[in-house]
């Protein structure tokens, strides 16, 4: 877990999906709202929007830099620094696991 500056992340992301990483979270400072992005087997990002709006999508990673900075833009309109979860694995993609509340 790392607080990362909101400009950043879609460089981070990027970077992050590249390597051997099943997907990435990307969580407010209070952990109430956030985007979950995890690769599919046939090279697919699916991206689960939870906070504002309740939306999925299913893109190809050439389209993910213009829908990441619509819903940053939507989902962390104030904050400047956000939490980045890497999952490593795809149990680790459940929106069941208890998070520390702050």
């Amino acid at each position: 877990m790392a607080l990362i500056n909101l400009a950043a992340v879609p460089k981070q992301i990027t970077a992050l999906l590249s390597k051997n990483i099943h997907g990435v979270e990307l969580l407010t400072y209070k952990r109430n709202r956030g985007i979950t992005i995890t690769k599919d087997q046939k090279c697919l990002l699916h991206i689960k929007e939870r906070g504002y709006h309740e939306e999925e999508w299913l893109i190809d990673q050439s389209n993910l830099t213009k829908l990441l900075k619509t819903l940053l833009k939507r989902e962390f309109p104030r904050s400047r620094k956000i939490r980045l979860y890497q999952l490593k694995s795809p149990n680790d993609f459940n929106l069941a696991i208890q998070r520390k509340k702050i």
